[in-house]
C-alpha cells in the first residue's frame, strides 16, 4: 500500500512579502493586532522591509484595499486587521457582514491568501481580550493562518 501524501504549510516567512491592511478606527485595539502580526512574521523569518502597512479608515474599506493589494502582485499574502465593536444600532451588523463577505471574496477571486483579523465584538472588553490579553492576539493568529496557507498553496 502506498503512503498517503500530506501537504502542510511550513511556518517560514523568509523570502515572502506581505501587506497588512489595518483600520484606523478603534486604533487602540488595531495597533495591538498589527504589533502582534509584525512580531509573528519577523520571528518567522520575514524582513521588516518585506512588510507594508496600509492604514485605512475602517472595516468597510478592508475588502477594496485588500483587493488592490492582492491584485498588485507585489505581495504573497495580505492581512486584514480591524476591530468593530457593537453599538446601539444595526450599523455593526451591516459593517461586519459586508467586510467579512468582501474579504472572503478577495481571497477567492485573487488566489492570494488574505488573513482574516477583523475583530467583531460586543464590547471593548472583548476586543481588548482578543488583542493581546487573555484571549490571545488575533493579529498573530490571522498572520499564522495566512502564512500557512501561502506555504500550502505553494505545494499544490
Amino acid at each position: 500500500m502506498s503512503e498517503i501524501k500530506t501537504i502542510e504549510g511550513q511556518m517560514s516567512a523568509a523570502g515572502l512579502k506581505f501587506a497588512i491592511v489595518a483600520t484606523r478606527f478603534n486604533d487602540i485595539i488595531v495597533d495591538r493586532l498589527v504589533g502582534g502580526a509584525v512580531d509573528y512574521l519577523t520571528r518567522h523569518g520575514a524582513k521588516k522591509s518585506d512588510i507594508t502597512i496600509v492604514r485605512i479608515p475602517g472595516a468597510f474599506e478592508l475588502p477594496l484595499v485588500c483587493q488592490k493589494a492582492a491584485s498588485s502582485k507585489k505581495y504573497d499574502g495580505v492581512l486584514a486587521l480591524g476591530a468593530v465593536i457593537r453599538g446601539g444600532t444595526p450599523h455593526f451588523d451591516y459593517v461586519c457582514a459586508e467586510a467579512a463577505k468582501g474579504i472572503g471574496q478577495v481571497t477567492l477571486s485573487s488566489g492570494v491568501p488574505v488573513g482574516f483579523g477583523l475583530l467583531t465584538t460586543d464590547n471593548l472588553e472583548q476586543a481588548i481580550e482578543r488583542a493581546g490579553s487573555k484571549g490571545g492576539n488575533k493579529g498573530v493568529e490571522a498572520a499564522a493562518a495566512m502564512l500557512e496557507t501561502i506555504r500550502v498553496l505553494e505545494q499544490m
